[in-house]
């Protein structure tokens, strides 16, 4: 009973000690073949003693969530020749055969692995999650979609001056896709015609996909096809402001998750009014002066909202006291701070302490400068018992150090008084939180988990 749970994703842990990596390599070339093992002593490989026992079970065929990067990395630490390391690869790629069914298979840079296993392809016809990089090979993706068009979710690393069309034909083909996202690695490029394409694929999944990231501005109107869209994530990864209106009057009334990274302020507004009411979480970081729309956009048509990400740049008094007074479901705020931000912390502070909803009690705040953060402490009594996180950008040591101090035993005290349930100070270079995760676990040595 206990093999198969084991077997299913041997990568599932994100950090493996070079013992461990040994033992794992190991014991998946214990399910060599004889052949194998004579082809890779012929060619001065010798991992195995002369008393050699074949496993009690089939490990391999238990193997469900392939990670290629995986077995790039337990090969780095195991194989001292690197030279040997292409034969091995081979070898052990030839042990996912025929009885192995994958749920999931990720090939992220590595550029020619993809080419190793066009002859494995039926280990992927159960696929229900794929990620590669844009290098991977094209034939191997078109074969991949003419034998799996159930997959559910995919991911893709476009790199520079790769178009790999056969992305969006693998798009294409699938029958139950439900989330694809697109990040751009190292450098971006601008490629409308490339770009065009691929949306004209997720056209053709427009009744499945619930999730979408897009890391370019959009070429057409596609949005509008993908009719049961529920989470949106848009990155302005060339930062062009000009001619969004390839957005404007779309009309996205599932959507409940809005993610947004420099979409110019007008764009943004007009998108989430065109919500239908049902967002109930917003993460927006752009930069151009609004006047207040995206904030009224927010707290006119979102009702529901549950968490909020803002800049202090984007804030002006009266909006923020008016979003307080009609997001009556707001759990969460993320407030940034933002060089030229029009408004200041003591200001905002106050007004969360007078108006925040009683629902509202996870704080985090971004490059905090304020010195009444203790009458903000002081003016929560009675309220729920909040969870606090502060971000620092201060680059000097002492400055971190006698600020994480005084914070420290802030918090401590009003934590003792019942204001505070938990809270937490980081660095920025040392943060490893997502947007709304306020407290992370940490083990008895004080490492997060």
């Amino acid at each position: 009973m206990a093999v198969p749970f084991l077997w299913k994703n041997p990568a599932r842990k994100c950090y493996l000690t070079d013992n461990a990596c040994r033992i794992l390599f190991n014991v998946i070339l214990s399910h060599s073949s004889e052949e194998s093992r004579n082809n890779m002593k012929n060619q001065g490989i010798k991992f195995f003693t002369e008393i050699y026992e074949q496993p009690l079970f089939n490990y391999i065929s238990f193997w469900k969530h392939l990670d290629l990067n995986f077995l790039e990395f337990i090969m780095s630490v195991c194989v001292k020749d690197k030279s040997k390391i292409p034969i091995i690869r081979n070898e052990m790629l030839n042990l996912f055969d025929i009885n192995t069914k994958f749920i999931s298979l990720s090939i992220q840079s590595i550029p020619r692995l993809s080419y190793l296993m066009t002859g494995n392809k039926y280990c992927f016809s159960k696929l229900e999650y794929f990620s590669c990089c844009s290098n991977t090979n094209s034939n191997f993706l078109e074969g991949l979609g003419s034998i799996n068009t159930s997959i559910k979710k995919l991911k893709f690393d476009i790199m520079a001056h790769i178009n790999n069309f056969g992305i969006a034909r693998l798009i294409e083909v699938q029958k139950s896709l439900k989330e694809v996202n697109f990040f751009y690695k190292y450098k971006y490029i601008n490629n409308e015609l490339y770009h065009k394409t691929l949306e004209e694929s997720l056209i053709k999944c427009g009744d499945t996909i619930q999730c979408l990231r897009i890391d370019w501005k959009p070429i057409t109107k596609f949005l509008s096809y993908l009719v049961n869209l529920i989470n949106l994530e848009i990155t302005n990864s060339c930062y062009d402001y000009t001619n969004w209106s390839t957005l404007e009057n779309v009309s996205l009334p599932l959507l409940r998750i809005l993610k947004t990274h420099q979409v110019p302020s007008l764009t943004l507004a007009s998108l989430i009014k065109n919500t239908k009411g049902n967002l109930i979480e917003i993460n927006v970081n752009y930069q151009d002066i609004d006047d207040g729309m995206v904030t009224q956009a927010i707290y006119q048509n979102c009702p529901n909202l549950c968490y909020l990400k803002l800049s202090t740049i984007n804030i002006n008094t009266l909006d923020f006291e008016n979003l307080l007074i009609n997001c009556q479901f707001l759990v969460g705020l993320h407030v940034v701070g933002m060089f030229g931000g029009n408004i200041e912390w003591d200001k905002l502070l106050e007004i969360l302490a007078k108006f925040s909803p009683t629902s509202l009690f996870k704080f985090k705040f971004s490059s905090l400068a304020s010195k009444t953060l203790k009458l903000f402490l002081e003016n929560w009594k009675g309220r729920h018992p909040m969870l606090l996180q502060i971000i620092s950008r201060d680059a000097e040591q002492k400055q971190r150090f006698r600020l994480q101090q005084q914070l420290g035993s802030l918090f401590q005290l009003y934590k003792e008084k019942g204001i505070i349930k938990k809270y937490d100070f980081e660095y920025c270079e040392e943060i490893h939180y997502e947007d709304f995760e306020w407290i992370q676990k940490r083990n008895s040595e004080g490492m997060r988990e």
